[in-house]
């Protein structure tokens, strides 16, 4: 897969892709425009709603998810600039609305730093149990140039 497909996957605008100069600083923030839409069709959904009561004692109003679709479509198809704005400003808030629970939570004490011993070798214990796991199975199988493909889909069969 190019790199350019990998973004196009994530972003629905990609500086690789687009002629960026003209596009504004946070354009890489928007979401491929059927992400919004399916962000709409989740949050309108029965299961969605009863979670919506069930968190909150009401409902949470969808139109935001709509109306951030609806700014994508326009810009995908007339590369309207107003309406990728409107959408990285919706986007921006999303994360500011983050960061502010983030903040107030009281629960939590965050660090400035690591702890000093984040790096210290893991005890004897936990390196035996390692060993058998299957991330280093599957990394001594790369290191040994051997495919790990078929430890992840199951039994394989191999007609030669």
């Amino acid at each position: 897969m190019s790199s350019n497909n990998r973004n196009e996957m994530f972003f629905e605008v990609s500086s690789e892709v687009e002629d960026s100069s003209n596009l504004p600083e946070d354009a890489w923030k928007v979401r491929p425009c059927e992400w919004y839409k399916e962000e709409l069709k989740d949050c309108r959904s029965i299961k969605a709603k009863f979670n919506q009561y069930f968190i909150f004692g009401h409902t949470l109003d969808c139109s935001q998810w709509k109306q951030d679709y609806q700014n994508c479509m326009q810009f995908r198809k007339k590369r309207d600039l107003k309406c990728l704005e409107n959408v990285i400003e919706s986007e921006n808030d999303r994360q500011r609305k983050r960061m502010k629970t983030m903040e107030q939570n009281d629960v939590w004490t965050y660090r400035t730093s690591p702890p000093e011993n984040w790096n210290s070798p893991m005890p004897k214990w936990m390196q035996e149990d390692k060993k058998d796991s299957l991330l280093i199975k599957t990394q001594n199988m790369l290191n040994e140039g051997i495919d790990p493909t078929p430890i992840f889909t199951g039994i394989s069969c191999i007609i030669q």
